[in-house]
């Protein structure tokens, strides 16, 4: 009605959530205390986090009782377990009972040759539009460049996020969080003058702070993924 006062807003929200792929069967305290030993080595960003569960690799999981266990398991740990990816056979009302959603994402990338065509593809269906931030990202702020690449002149502080379906390009120093190919781009990547990161990401693929290699720390760094690993290089 005209002159109605709307009382909400429906937006858009790019949020990040860790997905927990599951490659064995048995979800024994071998598989928990190696969780647990991950998890010791960055808390700050495992505790709390929202997560998915990816059920693709290990079918016989899909079963009310057993995945019930297991979401207790890791709630018990602090993780927000909210989805799970290729639940199965399981119904939507088993996933509800457990206060879960599915999530219809994470499928595989395409074979090299058939990536380019593809991210082509999809470029031309959303449109790309890079994106160029004149001023340094400040502690809190989050930068999204949902289909493209994003470019930042000047640092990015500790506690900021800088996000992009491309390639992150930094002139000056990388302190806070950086994810590149957000969906799922596995040719994304990121460069920076100076890297001193609390986390790397492309493709959802990630290393934390604790787990950078000392020899490109506060250098001029080009990080890639080469056969599933986040690979890092000094530039120059």
């Amino acid at each position: 009605m005209p002159g109605e006062i709307i009382p909400f807003q429906i937006r858009g929200r790019f949020l990040m959530a860790l997905s927990l792929r599951v490659d064995v069967e048995a979800d024994d305290a071998a598989f928990y205390e190696r969780l647990d030993a991950q998890r010791e080595t960055s808390p700050q960003f495992f505790d709390e986090a929202p997560m998915v569960i990816d059920l693709g690799n290990v079918p016989g999981m899909a079963e009310p009782e057993r995945l019930r266990a297991m979401v207790a398991k890791l709630r018990e740990r602090n993780l927000r377990v909210f989805g799970v990816q290729n639940p199965g056979a399981l119904s939507e009302e088993a996933l509800q009972e457990m206060g879960l959603i599915p999530v219809l994402a994470g499928k595989d990338a395409p074979l090299p040759d058939a990536r380019s065509t593809k991210r082509r593809r999809r470029a031309a269906l959303r449109g790309v539009e890079n994106k160029l931030v004149k001023a340094p990202v400040r502690s809190g702020q989050m930068v999204v460049c949902e289909s493209g690449d994003l470019t930042v002149i000047g640092s990015v502080a500790s506690g900021s996020e800088v996000v992009a379906g491309g390639n992150i390009h930094i002139y000056g120093r990388l302190r806070g969080r950086a994810m590149a190919g957000v969906h799922g781009d596995e040719s994304a990547r990121i460069f920076c003058r100076s890297l001193d990161a609390e986390l790397l990401a492309i493709a959802g693929l990630y290393k934390t702070s604790e787990t950078l290699e000392d020899a490109v720390r506060d250098r001029a760094t080009h990080i890639y993924l080469e056969n599933e690993r986040l690979c890092m290089e000094v530039i120059g």
